[in-house]
């Protein structure tokens, strides 16, 4: 009896599973920028999903005008640079498909220029501040000062012992 109660369980769990899962690959009209904050003068992905990922579809803004994604791995990519003279602002990115569906997404642009140098933490940020010179020569003077400590103290211990 107990066999029949666990079969009768397994059948009554793959029932559930089976009606409340989702279709594979359900079709969604979508675009996606990675990363959806850029400087001005670098580079953003675009992933986007029409209802046929088989054919190219063009995705246009003000920020990097018009670029084809192509298929790849079940979704459409692309990569685009916006240009380093770009307003820093909130763009809007639209996706149109072959079959006419439309997508779109938001692009905040911050102001181009150098990219920030990172804290000072001890390796890149403080490496080239011109003191390497000042601790290699203090280390040799160290190194010196040691050895001929330790010179003086076995020729005093021999003179002790003698």
């Amino acid at each position: 009896m107990g066999g029949r109660g666990a079969i009768a369980a397994a059948a009554a769990v793959m029932a559930v599973v089976l009606s409340t899962a989702a279709p594979a690959r359900a079709a969604a009209t979508y675009v996606e920028l990675n990363p959806a904050t850029v400087q001005a003068g670098y580079l953003v992905g675009i992933r986007a999903s029409c209802d046929d990922n088989t054919q190219p579809a063009t995705v246009e803004s003000e920020a990097f005008g018009e670029v084809k994604v192509y298929p790849q791995f079940d979704v459409l990519t692309a990569a685009v640079t916006v240009p380093a003279d770009k307003d820093a602002r909130r763009y809007t990115v639209r996706l149109t498909c072959e079959g006419g569906q439309e997508a779109s997404a938001r692009l905040n642009v911050l102001e181009g220029g150098r990219p920030s140098e990172g804290p000072a933490t001890g390796f890149g940020g403080m490496a080239d501040d011109g003191s390497g010179g000042l601790l290699v020569g203090g280390g040799l003077v160290a190194i010196v000062a040691g050895a001929l400590l330790g010179v003086y103290t076995l020729r005093r211990r021999r003179a002790e012992t003698a």
